[in-house]
């Protein structure tokens, strides 16, 4: 099923360590990871100034997009759970300036009121 779900595009969790690993050279040097997420050759970090999106281009994925999205920045967000038929839970992020928001499909074992909470405990007032 994990398999499925990757490739379906739906992220899951992965260690934040490992994360810090191997994403380390995009971070500041006291910057650390909170979450991670992982959705087939994508990456979403979670640190404590901002969230950072990693979309690999191509068929070979040596192109590389790198989306940074400071927390201040963030207009809103939402998040829907999964349901008993439906195995995936969204998030997504409006940014200031733009009027589509950033839409994140992630598969039932990352716990989404965790990362809700981790959001709004780092939006500004």
């Amino acid at each position: 099923m994990a398999i499925l779900s990757g490739l379906l595009g739906h992220a899951g969790a992965f260690d934040p360590a490992q994360a810090r690993e191997e994403y380390g050279r995009l971070l500041a040097a006291d910057e650390p990871v909170e979450g991670a997420y992982k959705i087939v050759r994508d990456v979403i970090l979670l640190t404590d100034r901002r969230i950072l999106l990693i979309d690999k281009q191509g068929m070979t994925g040596r192109k590389t997009e790198y989306l940074s999205i400071p927390y201040r920045s963030i207009v809103r967000f939402s998040v829907e759970s999964a349901g008993h038929f439906d195995l995936e839970a969204e998030l997504k992020i409006w940014v200031s300036g733009a009027s589509a928001p950033i839409e994140r499909t992630f598969n039932h074992k990352v716990d989404v009121y965790a990362l809700q909470a981790a959001l709004a405990g780092r939006i500004p007032r």
